[in-house]
């Protein structure tokens, strides 16, 4: 049930240098329109802050995960604040072992089909392809083919301009980082319109070419 989360929201967004303080509005305007998983990078030293204070204010109501979890320990502590997903950008086997043992969702990164089943059978739930903009839409179906059991998530340089180029090559979802949302961003009420609107374009792009 957990797995499907984030591929029936079909978009994450990863937010990278979220504030404690403006986090709420920014999270309240992705929902709005339509996104509702949401990765903060642990690279942040307030990650941990910002991911209980979206955890006490949404509770399930939206998905949050921590990103760019480098070992276990990382891992752990973010679970312990309240994230539901564990996303990073190489494979650690024992950092999707502890997701696994709290029974959050593991997404790992990988480039090559190698180590996509390699990040798979260690117990991925998906796989970060990664960096999707580098490799493009044909890679990542060229992926796909031989390996549709394993659902594939590109992430990095994923926009509106190709969002649906990359679902239609066989993404189970897409993660979208500054194109979508920036946690750096003024909260004042005409950014958070435009964050809606973006977020909604995404949602609409990405959920309609789902049920089509």
């Amino acid at each position: 049930m957990r797995k499907n989360t984030i591929q029936q929201s079909g978009v994450v967004a990863v937010i990278r240098g979220a504030n404690p303080e403006t986090i709420i509005p920014i999270a309240r305007a992705l929902k709005e329109g339509g996104v509702t998983a949401l990765e903060i990078t642990m690279e942040n030293p307030k990650a941990i802050k910002v991911i209980e204070r979206l955890k006490g204010e949404f509770q399930d109501e939206v998905l949050v995960g921590a990103g760019t979890v480098l070992d276990p320990e990382s891992a752990r502590t973010a679970i312990m604040a309240g994230a539901k997903f564990i996303f990073s950008p190489t494979i650690n086997p024992e950092t999707i072992r502890m997701a696994k043992r709290y029974g959050v969702i593991s997404v790992p990164g990988a480039m090559t089909p190698t180590e996509i089943l390699a990040a798979y059978e260690a117990g991925a739930d998906l796989v970060k392809v990664f960096p999707a903009n580098v490799l493009g839409p044909d890679y990542l179906k060229a992926v796909a083919g031989p390996l549709p059991h394993i659902p594939l998530m590109p992430t990095g340089g994923i926009g509106l301009d190709n969002a649906e180029a990359f679902m239609r090559a066989g993404a189970a979802a897409v993660g979208a980082g500054s194109t979508l949302a920036d946690g750096r961003m003024e909260a004042d009420a005409q950014s958070l319109i435009q964050l809606t609107d973006r977020a909604r374009m995404f949602s609409e792009i990405v959920q309609g070419f789902q049920v089509r």
